[in-house]
């Protein structure tokens, strides 16, 4: 029997269907509630409009966008880069109102330039992040997550925080440790049901049970909201209506929002296309990117005319969303429903969801998320691919998600650079005619510049040398550079350096440079030139 070793497996089994969907729907917009709160704050805004913001960028990406399953709501990367605006606005005594105008102003400029990004079908560039990087950012992602759940342990906001009493802190462990055992048996016993719903519904009625007999310690959701608002007593909300942003149409104050939303943007879509690229993998599918670009886009766009932040694609609520069995657009579509039922009826009931039940769903998606086979690739890959992975991830925790993306690419394509620039060399040999021949056999490019001018020796070599292009090719001006050198070194002592089968993509480069470098050609010997123009 022939044995299949493979370092990692990351597809879900789970059969599509509607149920499926809409059960694991229910899940994730339990679980979308105290996130679009929390990014509220940290944005700086009311916290129903960060739950208008997880309705509306789940409906109409989960209707519109290029990746069924995934799920896309109010998010902290986005939060961040708008809380700046929301400060200085504030510190100028702006009114709320005004503030808010500004904000949904930024979010509308920041879908226009997500449309713009789709339209222009530039969400190809996923494909330049390397394997390594994406190991990098889901880890790293998993770490986050995995931290961002601490906050669920403290009383408070900001500097009046302060960790819960022993009691409350030992009734929650047991709560968050009853949701994950239920997440990882029941599926081994029945599918007929979601765990993490299951998980949610049984740790909601103990807390219910434990408060009957006076034991108060375990916190719930509206218990949160209330910690960093006390002024809120409900996370109930009508239906969000349309209207204009309340801020002057004026250039400086386009000026102004710009760099927010052109910064939000390229966050949101670098984040919405990661996550698009992990769910393809996960469900062995292909999800469509430009066509995401377009559904974030347009969904960011209704968002500042509706009274929303913003947000992108959520790579927490996805994975709950994959590992419940949500696979079809029904999925996104019931979360985002589900959610709205939630604000105009059914407040009450989510209210009393236990913290702890929502930690324990998030500790089960830390751990399905997290990529552990990525200790076992020690020793059997690259060192530069493991140094990436382990750099994405830091970089992921300790800064930003876009930016720990980018990072990674370059230092790819650095080491990319750097591994080819060594590996450069030619077979010399010398003809009949007393002209010695260098077989160039590689790429030559910024990378391999100094190693190509140091195959030479122009002090010793003959009148005539050849340099072969027959296996390799000119890409950048570095290389003509390079050839340019060899050049000006061997007329300094008084030979000619001729060069031979050069491609026609090589000959229109070093046409478009003939002030730099003239190519010579050997006249004769018997050899063919490989010039298309001869032909």
């Amino acid at each position: 029997m022939q044995k299949t070793n493979k370092l990692f497996k990351l597809k879900i089994e789970r059969p599509r269907n509607a149920k499926n969907d809409i059960l694991s729907g229910l899940t994730v917009a339990l679980a979308l509630v105290p996130e679009a709160v929390a990014f509220s704050f940290v944005a700086k805004v009311d916290p129903v409009i960060g739950l208008y913001a997880a309705f509306m960028m789940g409906l109409i990406t989960a209707i519109f966008g290029g990746r069924p399953g995934m799920i896309s709501g109010a998010t902290g990367a986005v939060a961040v880069i708008f809380a700046p605006l929301m400060l200085g606005l504030y510190g100028e005594n702006v009114d709320t109102e005004t503030a808010t105008g500004y904000l949904f102003s930024a979010v509308i400029l920041m879908g226009i330039l997500q449309m713009l990004f789709g339209f222009f079908k530039l969400g190809k560039f996923i494909r330049l992040v390397p394997h390594p990087v994406m190991l990098g950012f889901v880890n790293g992602l998993a770490i986050i997550i995995f931290k961002s759940q601490f906050e669920m342990f403290y009383v408070g906001h900001g500097e009046e925080a302060h960790l819960l009493n022993p009691a409350a802190l030992g009734i929650m462990g047991g709560m968050i440790a009853l949701t994950m055992a239920i997440s990882f048996f029941l599926p081994k016993l029945t599918k007929a049901v979601p765990a993490t719903l299951m998980g949610i519904v049984t740790v909601t009625i103990i807390s219910i049970v434990l408060k009957k007999f006076g034991i108060h310690e375990s916190r719930n959701v509206l218990d949160f909201v209330q910690g960093m608002d006390p002024t809120k007593e409900t996370i109930a909300a009508g239906f969000p209506t349309f209207a204009f942003p309340h801020m002057p149409l004026t250039w400086a104050n386009i000026k102004m929002i710009l760099p927010y939303s052109a910064l939000a943007a390229a966050v949101g879509l670098i984040e919405s296309l990661m996550t698009l690229t992990l769910v393809d993998e996960i469900t062995e599918t292909r999800g469509r990117g430009n066509k995401e670009c377009i559904g974030q886009g347009l969904a960011n766009l209704v968002n500042g005319f509706f009274g929303g932040m913003g947000g992108c694609a959520m790579i927490g609520q996805s994975m709950i969303n994959i590992r419940g069995g949500g696979r079809g657009r029904t999925s996104g579509i019931s979360a985002a429903l589900f959610l709205l039922a939630i604000l105009l009826f059914a407040a009450p009931l989510v209210e009393i969801i236990p913290l702890a039940a929502l930690v324990g769903v998030m500790f089960m998606v830390v751990i399905g998320t997290f990529e552990w086979s990525s200790f076992r690739l020690v020793g059997s890959i690259p060192k530069m691919d493991l140094f990436i992975i382990v750099l994405v991830s830091v970089v992921t925790v300790l800064h930003d998600l876009a930016i720990a993306v980018l990072v990674g690419i370059v230092v790819s394509a650095l080491g990319f650079a750097w591994q080819h620039g060594k590996k450069i060399h030619a077979n010399i040999k010398t003809d009949e005619h007393g002209t010695k021949v260098y077989h160039l056999e590689s790429a030559l490019f910024f990378g391999s510049a100094q190693s190509f001018k140091d195959l030479f020796d122009p002090l010793n070599d003959p009148q005539d040398v050849v340099i072969d292009f027959e296996n390799a090719r000119v890409y950048d001006h570095s290389a003509i550079e390079a050839i340019n050198n060899i050049t000006e070194r061997y007329a300094d002592q008084g030979k000619s350096l001729h060069l031979l089968n050069l491609s026609p993509e090589c000959l229109e480069l070093m046409e478009k440079a003939d002030n730099i470098i003239e190519v010579s050609v050997i006249e004769g010997l018997d050899w063919h030139i490989a010039d298309d123009r001869l032909d």
